[in-house]
């Protein structure tokens, strides 16, 4: 999997591998931006696309290809 950039996820699809909530497709909605901003990105918000449901992941679990797959599929 290519390298990932916290600061340009923002409006990236993915798939998830294992469906949460019966949802599969995911969006990523905002980037959580640290209070102190010297410090990295750590979250993001992905939006499923069919129930508009939102949830707050790490972005580095989207690295896991185990988890996540880039794109929808």
């Amino acid at each position: 999997m290519n390298r990932l950039s916290p600061k340009k996820l923002l409006l990236t699809k993915w798939t998830a591998v294992n469906p949460i909530a019966k949802q599969k497709h995911f969006l990523v909605s905002k980037v959580i931006l640290p209070e102190p901003p010297s410090d990295k990105i750590e979250f993001v918000e992905i939006e499923a696309v069919y129930s508009k449901k939102t949830t707050l992941i790490a972005w580095r679990d989207l690295t896991n290809s185990e988890l996540w797959l880039q794109g929808w599929q």
